[in-house]
């Protein structure tokens, strides 16, 4: 299939370059676009991508078209989008708030083709990575509509599976996604902050602080997604009796960690879906 990217900043760029490590190959196939021409043709230089002239001729172009802008540039972007979009076309969405609907109907109608494309027809995906796909890393969700096929669902979580781990979804859990894996980075950050002050008050470097908290933070997750142990067991498994961790975990305990992270969670969630109305 060939891909066109609109929208090449640090998510569209990430998904890109994931994508072409995995499959070098591909990158005669890949077309690029975004505003800044400057940066695009020095993306398109390192990638070795095409670079579209338009949003028209990228779609007509393309099979799979990745929408990688802001939302707010919707209004913009899928117009212009419809006057080349056909049927057999799959539209990919990464940005927040932009339903299946929306896509759908922005997408739907006769446009310079000479095709119609009725609004049940028009092939939608929406996806919500994290920034940690900068890195390899990213979280994403994935949910289609039911015009989607299994062939199409592959070559979708091929592409967000160069960018770390996907998952396909049902839309109505896209808020709860971004509570708890789009927003979460945020809460890591600070989470790593407040551990590498601990250990700065008791006398380490700060940029030692750093390494020591980030690592932790990074080997702690990877035993809950390579043992399969619930996070409970293995921070009991840390936890000896009479002993430091126990102590510092009754700490955070009184003071409300658990149900501070639960309820920061739920606030990003019912942020989303007032964004969505």
């Amino acid at each position: 299939m060939k891909l066109g990217i609109i929208g090449t900043g640090n998510m569209g760029s990430a998904i890109l370059k994931g994508y072409l490590k995995a499959k070098p190959e591909a990158a005669d196939d890949v077309i690029i676009l975004a505003k800044n021409r400057e940066k695009l043709s020095a993306l398109a230089a390192e990638t070795g991508t095409v670079m579209a002239d338009s949003v028209e001729s990228l779609v007509f172009e393309s099979d799979v078209i990745l929408f990688a802008v802001k939302p707010y540039q919707f209004d913009e972007v899928l117009p212009l989008a419809q006057k080349g979009w056909s049927p057999e076309k799959l539209a990919v969405s990464v940005a927040a708030g932009i339903t299946l609907q929306r896509l759908q109907e922005g997408l739907s109608g006769v446009g310079n083709t000479g095709m119609l494309t009725e609004v049940a027809d028009v092939k939608a995906v929406r996806a919500m990575p994290n920034t940690p796909a900068m890195v390899g890393e990213g979280m994403t969700a994935v949910c289609r509509n039911a015009a989607v096929t299994e062939d199409d669902m592959r070559f979708v979580m091929e592409l967000f599976g160069g960018i770390g781990k996907a998952e396909e979804i049902t839309e109505q859990l896209m808020d709860s996604v971004i509570g708890v894996s789009g927003s979460s980075p945020a809460y890591v950050y600070l989470f790593i902050e407040a551990l590498a002050d601990g250990a700065v008050a008791e006398g380490m470097p700060r940029s030692q602080a750093y390494t020591f908290a980030a690592q932790a933070v990074l080997g702690s997750a990877k035993m809950v997604l390579e043992t399969g142990l619930h996070p409970g067991q293995l921070k009991d498994q840390v936890c000896s009796p009479g002993g430091t961790t126990i102590e510092a975990v009754t700490v955070l305990e009184d003071m409300g960690l658990r149900s501070a992270v639960t309820s920061a969670v739920r606030a990003a969630a019912q942020k989303s879906r007032d964004m969505s109305k």
